[in-house]
């Protein structure tokens, strides 16, 4: 997510538990707990958004057989060497752009390292744009045993892996595929949402568009849509193609009908998933984060279908909550959508999953959203931003 705005900030004295705002992360990079690594030299202002910092690809890429985890005694690269001697002969130089292939995997050293404080952990996610392509990305730390986490005071390199699945891509040193969240986890804890104040967010809709059946605190059911504009024949989605050329991350002019196929709404409203095939779809409702929230789409209940909603699933403060109004606008959520292993069927209005709302460790000094700016705020149906519009 990839444009702020600037808003007025309460002071706080309070060193307040949870989501550390753009400021915080500013603040950071100031004392060197984020810093470039390898052939970067700074840290760019842009890669700063409200709630995270966008983490760049440095110069190589190392092929991989399968996916690890280093464990609790290793470095990444030492994990390496003892699965393969001569891993690093076969390194990918990605300074002036190397094509990463549909259907392999590859280690990449990150071009930020983090110091972290004693009471600050990490956890990452892919960018919006990365999920759209059906590119896998999970983050992983020397000595750890999780991916997309890092324990709070760790020190030292990230690197990230990184699988296309639909397409092959062209990425270079410097190229943005994921986020970094920070979270502090010891202080005074913020005061939680209470029951009125989530009915009154609902109430009000800061949150959503329209009335929800959203009964849990801070939990927000959402629904797909399959009828978009109710019109014979409108575009409700996309399937991805098996066979097309390779799609440059740089580049912002792709013919969508080069890459995708169109899902066009029929009177039953209803899709059938085809295992290991890819879409893009898009909630039935509209749906926003205020100031003082970050959200993150959870994985849906697997009883309910044996189907993944999103890759890219957390939303800044401030994507589609228009400050005029101080409700919900007209942002849908973008969902990338795979069935497992059966085809699935997906009716108009059928739940999907949820969005988590969790409190701000401070209202961030910028918002997501800059004046139409962004790439997706106000998004409806929208595909990664690689691709022109119809």
């Amino acid at each position: 997510m990839n444009s702020v705005v600037s808003i007025e900030q309460p002071t706080k004295a309070a060193a307040y538990t949870g989501w550390l705002p753009s400021q915080k992360i500013l603040e950071m990079i100031a004392d060197g707990e984020i810093r470039p690594s390898g052939i970067m030299t700074e840290i760019e202002p842009d890669q700063v958004q409200p709630a995270s910092i966008d983490l760049r690809l440095g110069d190589r890429a190392y092929p991989l057989d399968a996916s690890f985890l280093p464990g609790a005694e290793l470095r990444v690269f030492e994990k390496m060497r003892s699965i393969d001697q001569a891993f690093d002969r076969f390194a990918i130089d990605l300074r002036n752009g190397a094509v990463l292939e549909r259907g392999r995997l590859y280690l990449i050293p990150l071009a930020e390292s983090i110091k972290l404080k004693s009471d600050v952990a990490a956890y990452a996610n892919p960018k919006s744009s990365t999920g759209r392509l059906d590119i896998l990305t999970r983050l992983i730390a020397d000595r750890s045993a999780l991916f997309d986490e890092v324990e709070e005071g760790y020190q030292g390199q990230l690197y990230l892996e990184v699988a296309p699945r639909s397409f092959s891509v062209v990425v270079r040193a410097g190229t943005r595929l994921n986020q970094l969240r920070f979270k502090r986890t010891r202080g005074e804890a913020p005061k939680s949402i209470s029951e009125s104040e989530w009915r009154q967010l609902i109430a009000e809709r800061q949150i959503v568009d329209a009335a929800s059946s959203a009964t849990r605190r801070g939990l927000l059911p959402f629904s797909i849509d399959l009828r978009g504009s109710g019109v014979e024949g409108a575009l409700v989605g996309w399937r991805a193609k098996k066979h097309a050329r390779r799609i440059d991350l740089d580049r912002r002019d792709y013919d969508p009908l080069e890459y995708w196929e169109p899902i066009k709404f029929h009177r039953d409203a209803r899709l059938v998933l085809d295992p290991d095939e890819f879409y893009i779809l898009m909630t039935k409702e509209a749906i926003a984060v205020p100031p003082d929230f970050a959200a993150e789409m959870l994985p849906y209940e697997p009883r309910a279908g044996e189907f993944r909603v999103h890759y890219a699933g957390f939303f800044d403060p401030g994507f589609g909550w228009d400050a005029t109004t101080r409700k919900a606008g007209s942002s849908r959520g973008v969902l990338e959508v795979r069935s497992h292993e059966m085809p699935f069927l997906l009716e108009h209005g059928q739940g999907v999953g949820w969005l988590k709302y969790e409190r701000m460790a401070e209202r961030p000094q910028s918002l997501y959203g800059d004046a139409g700016q962004s790439n997706y705020q106000g998004q409806e149906l929208k595909l990664s931003k690689q691709f022109r519009p119809l």
